[in-house]
């Protein structure tokens, strides 16, 4: 597929103008969003994941589209453990509600540039060394069962390496300011916690990218298509969260199914290295693999349901959290 120059800048613009559309909603009145609003987001910015992958497949055919779709719901299922990260960086850090929406945006943003940046990487890597394949392989392999080994574990964003350096070295006020990032007390200026959500929200990002863009070259090795899959699962991030918030504690076994796609997208990448130099390998199509990444996912979603009607107290690892605050009153943040 022959991307020009001009559907790349047209393609960022639109990306642009979405993010500048999403920060002016968020800017005017800062507020807890209900389901409502979250689903109107929702059904929006999976539109128009929709409406492009239809124009791919009327304009290159359905092997281009078909690879746009896998490599969107790779992206997006994978954004859904991101959230579950999300949940307990604003739970740790006792965000107030009305500024979720905006620290989430900001999450966003911070996590389409470095993926922009890996994609490029990765795709220059791709075209200049074939074996390639097999490191991003091995990657999301050991990634994989990294993931399903620590699934029952929650992740601990203040105990962040980069977060302990800035609490170390940058004098932190004990009060957020709105959204700003510093204040200023007695006539200092002085850092709010906003600055550690937004250290801990980059410091994560860049960890998933390291495992994402591995994942979507897995399916696609056009940039284009890894690029555009990308922005568009993570455009809808906000509005998911308040979509499914509700519902991310019982998705008990989604640690497990992202863990059975990483590896099987990194078997994947290995076969295809394999295949290049020996034919006699098998090749794993973008077909098979959008199905197979299908039936992973309604497997979770099913066993999860049966999980949580036959046991109402199993929570997903983010739940686990958001349950214990939902039952007791929230502790003070560490934040000095």
């Amino acid at each position: 597929m022959e991307v020009s120059l001009a559907l790349w800048s047209v393609t960022i613009l639109g990306i642009v103008g979405l993010i500048v559309l999403d920060f002016v909603a968020v800017s005017n009145k800062p507020h807890e969003v209900h389901f409502k609003e979250a689903l109107a987001w929702s059904v929006f910015y999976i539109g128009v994941a929709v409406a492009f992958g239809v124009a791919m497949l009327v304009w290159q055919g359905s092997d281009i589209g078909s690879q746009y779709f896998a490599a969107y719901l790779v992206e997006k299922s994978l954004s859904i453990d991101n959230l579950f990260v999300f949940i307990i960086i604003l739970s740790q850090f006792a965000v107030p509600v009305e500024l979720h929406q905006r620290v989430l945006l900001i999450g966003v943003v911070l996590a389409l540039i470095l993926r922009a940046i890996f994609i490029a990487v990765g795709a220059a890597a791709l075209a200049a060394f074939a074996f390639t394949f097999v490191i991003f392989g091995a990657i999301l392999i050991w990634t994989g069962i990294q993931l399903a080994r620590h699934r029952d574990e929650d992740p601990e964003p203040k105990d962040n390496g980069v977060v302990r350096f800035a609490r170390k070295r940058i004098r932190m006020s004990d009060e957020f300011d709105g959204s700003r990032l510093f204040t200023r007390v007695d006539g200092k200026r002085i850092a709010t916690p906003m600055l550690l959500v937004v250290i801990a929200i980059g410091s994560t990002d860049l960890l998933f990218a390291l495992d994402s863009i591995p994942a979507t070259f897995g399916v696609t090795q056009i940039p284009y298509l890894v690029f555009a899959a990308n922005a568009f699962a993570l455009l809808g991030l906000r509005a998911l969260y308040f979509l499914l918030k509700g519902l991310l504690d019982k998705l008990v076994y989604l640690s497990t199914g992202l863990a059975v796609i990483l590896v099987f997208i990194g078997i994947k990448l290995v076969l295809t290295y394999l295949h290049e130099v020996n034919p006699a390998f098998p090749h794993i199509s973008t077909a098979q693999s959008l199905v197979f990444i299908l039936v992973v996912l309604l497997i979770v979603g099913v066993t999860s349901w049966l999980k949580v009607r036959k046991d109402p107290e199993a929570r997903a690892k983010a739940g686990r959290m958001t349950g214990r605050e939902q039952d007791d009153p929230p502790e003070e943040a560490d934040l000095g």
